[in-house]
């Protein structure tokens, strides 16, 4: 059952190892492995409450294992200090929370201070990065807006520009399309694979959406009932049997017309059924 088609980088972004998740006493996983790759976009997928946040969590150093170890670039995550973290690991949680009274230049300038001490105030190079943070996510235009006034998508792009300043290579997402309309979900993912492509960047993040997760990622890596389910590329990942296994789901998978990814088709299980 379990696809493992997608062969590792020699160089690794994050890796848990033997790692122990849990909730006061709530095991969510235990003894995990896994390792991710430089340079590629890895999508968590599962059904509600398999743990995909929770493992986005021990990645980023919010949810310290009760046993084993997360390393970053092959130092253990918690033996290096927070400003060390945050050059090298960005991370947006699924619901940041704006601060008011906040322009969107002001909000996106944040992503500089991993980079700032008493030593080193901020720079021209600082105010360079932000523009350019500023200008791929097309913010450019609204950088006296006040941050709390954009629209959902627009907010959504601020915050990846944030990420974008702080410049670091490797970014973890949770969840990034959440309360978002479809063609404002696109524009995220393809600014994230923008993000990748451009720039290098190693993104692991977290969608509910299956058909949008096979268009946007490298590697689908299901996680559930305290284990990965499946690893591997979006073919080798969304098929009948997996799909069925770790969401209950009956359905076909077909190339999709547009982008010849995986597309997710439900199969009712009356098709004479209708409903009033």
């Amino acid at each position: 059952m379990e696809a493992t088609g997608v062969g590792l980088s020699p160089k690794l972004a994050l890796e848990a190892r033997g790692v122990t998740l849990a909730y006061e006493r709530t095991v969510i996983f235990e003894g995990l492995d896994l390792a991710i790759a430089e340079g590629q976009v890895t999508t968590l997928i599962g059904a509600n409450g398999s743990g995909k946040s929770t493992l986005l969590k021990a990645f980023g150093r919010l949810l310290a294992p009760s046993a084993g170890s997360v390393e970053l670039n092959g130092r253990p995550v918690k033996s290096m200090g927070t400003r060390d973290v945050a050059r090298l690991l960005a991370i947006l949680p699924q619901k940041p929370l704006t601060p008011s009274a906040t322009t969107v230049r002001d909000l996106v300038s944040r992503g500089r201070h991993p980079h700032q001490s008493l030593l080193r105030p901020w720079t021209p190079n600082d105010s360079r990065v932000v523009d350019a943070a500023l200008a791929a996510t097309g913010l450019s235009d609204l950088e006296g807006r006040d941050a709390g006034s954009l629209s959902g998508g627009q907010l959504q792009r601020a915050w990846i520009a944030l990420i974008l300043a702080q410049e670091a290579p490797t970014i973890l997402l949770d969840e990034p399309t959440t309360f978002l309309d479809l063609a404002h979900q696109l524009d995220v993912l393809r600014l994230v694979r923008t993000i990748n492509r451009e720039r290098g960047a190693t993104v692991v993040m977290v969608l509910h959406d299956l058909t949008l997760a096979g268009r946007y990622s490298d590697r689908l890596v299901v996680v559930g009932e305290g284990r990965v389910i499946a690893d591997g590329t979006p073919w080798e990942v969304l098929t009948p049997d997996i799909l069925s296994t770790a969401f209950g789901l009956d359905a076909l998978v077909i190339p999709d017309p547009s982008s010849g990814s995986p597309l997710i088709v439900p199969v009712d299980p009356d098709p004479g059924s209708t409903t009033a």
